[in-house]
């Protein structure tokens, strides 16, 4: 569950871990984001998504920082326990034999003895999670207002993902793919079978999803490794594919995409976009404590950040030079599943348009699962139970039933993405690891001293980069919010 401590898993070299994090990262937003840098234009695209890789860098430092601070935490305070243990237990023993002339048995000192000098106090050796470190360092509001901004997120997720796979099932099943498909701009109303509307198939593969995957939500789910693996693979082949053929059709002078410099109408899109596909910082508990040998996670984060920024520049940019920008997809893999000028071999266009129903289906479960154990952490007391009832319907029915609604009412990927990014994205990568890192610097400094140094602390240690964080996160949510606000009223 969510919040709690967990076992640290099974040990990985630091070079497996940057792969798992480049994987972690690199998902659906991904397929979102060349959409997005076409309607935003290319050099304002490309500054953002810099310094938003940059700020998204120095909060995964910030949380990482975090956890070192909360492992010190809970070593001091176990620490702390046994002698209060062994002190008690001293006591009675001088109460009960010191009459008799024996002499005060040595109990716990080695332990701790040999704890101080050979283990540092900020080596991160137990895996808390974002929840246990907002236990640790926030009051009562402060937890309650992360479970609430981490559940905002993962109803994002969750309307996204479910939305993503019946668009795919849709584009293929309503027959789009005939060669002349790729320049045509297809409506919601335009049939698919006969009288039924693509709106209408859409929604029938949303119905069958839901069936399939819904139940999931009520059980416990677990991802395995050889799943993990599969779809890992999947992700690179697809993902190669796709800039591939778009590099070799703008090398043959074929390409379409004419994109504009800067369109400052499509930032805020852009802005929760690139937010959602640089998120990580909520499972970095999970993928950096596993790692064997931590000297250098420091400098191998630093290096995945720059690998991600280079890869999504590459895809973005091949697909906006290659495509017509009116005629992109929210969904990028659909534009290889039309267009037979781009790819004409109909098997591997089957399997671009299918990547993201084979994906996202393996991560809608565990999203699922995760959403529900947070909205019973939120909700427990100490010592207290759930009926039965609550625990094994009403919970998993509050999980499922507003994403597939939302899902239901619009499959606008760009505008879920972006709305998801903007909001409980900001909070997740920006607000949270900033106030996280703030208050364990002022935990840890009357436990360990000024003089302790965190081996892990962040390269921006100064409080200035705090503040600046949330000065720009405030800003971000107040400029997003006023363009809602404007483009809705100009409508």
């Amino acid at each position: 569950m969510a919040g709690g401590i967990t076992d640290t898993g099974e040990p990985y070299s630091a070079f497996v871990g940057l792969v798992y994090m480049f994987n972690l990262i690199v998902g659906t937003g991904a397929l979102t984001m060349p959409r997005a840098f076409a309607t935003a234009g290319w050099v304002v695209s490309l500054s953002l998504i810099t310094f938003l890789g940059f700020m998204s860098y120095m909060t995964t430092t910030f949380v990482i920082e975090a956890m070192a601070a909360a492992n010190a935490q809970l070593r001091w305070k176990r620490r702390e326990q046994e002698e209060m243990d062994d002190s008690d237990s001293t006591s009675d023993y001088s109460d009960d034999d010191m009459g008799r002339g024996r002499s005060e048995p040595e109990t716990k000192p080695i332990l701790s003895v040999q704890r101080a000098g050979h283990l540092d106090h900020f080596d991160i050796v137990e895996r808390v999670e974002m929840g246990q470190m907002a236990s640790m360092f926030f009051n009562k509001v402060g937890v309650n207002m992360f479970y609430i901004c981490i559940i905002v997120y993962l109803y994002g997720d969750l309307a996204i993902y479910a939305a993503a796979v019946p668009i795919s099932l849709m584009e293929v099943a309503c027959g789009n793919h005939s060669c002349s498909a790729g320049s045509v701009k297809y409506n919601d109303t335009d049939p698919c079978w006969g009288s039924v509307t693509r709106k209408d198939a859409y929604r029938v593969f949303l119905s069958v999803f839901t069936l399939f995957l819904g139940p999931f939500t009520f059980f416990n789910a677990q991802k395995t490794k050889y799943l993990q693996i599969l779809t890992s693979v999947m992700r690179w082949i697809a993902f190669t594919m796709m800039i591939i053929l778009a590099l070799i059709r703008i090398a043959k002078g074929t390409g379409e995409g004419r994109p504009p410099v800067a369109t400052l109408s499509g930032v805020p899109n852009l802005f929760g976009v690139c937010v959602y596909s640089f998120m990580c910082q909520h499972s970095l508990p999970s993928l950096v404590t596993p790692i064997s040998d931590k000297k250098r996670v420091g400098a191998l984060v630093l290096a995945d950040y720059v690998l991600i920024l280079g890869f999504y520049v590459l895809l973005s940019f091949t697909a906006i030079f290659c495509f017509d920008s009116s005629l992109l997809h929210d969904m990028y893999t659909l534009n290889f599943t039309d267009n037979c000028d781009v790819l004409d071999i109909p098997v591997l266009r089957y399997f671009l348009g299918l990547f993201p129903v084979f994906t996202i289906s393996t991560n809608f479960p565990i999203i699922a699962v995760t959403l529900r154990n947070n909205w019973k952490t939120l909700f427990h007391r100490d010592g207290g139970t759930y009926p039965w009832v609550v625990d094994r319907v009403v919970f998993p029915l509050i999980t499922l039933v507003p994403p597939i609604v939302v899902a239901f009412c619009t499959h606008n990927l760009e505008s879920l993405v972006g709305i998801t990014g903007s909001y409980a994205g900001t909070g997740i990568q920006y607000i949270i690891p900033a106030c996280l890192v703030f208050y364990a610097r002022r935990h840890l400094e009357p436990v360990v001293g000024r003089d302790a140094v965190n081996k892990h602390r962040s390269p921006f240690r100064h409080a200035f980069w705090v503040w600046f964080v949330l000065v720009w996160a405030a800003s971000c949510l107040m400029f997003v919010t006023a363009n809602i606000i404007l483009t809705d009223t100009k409508k």
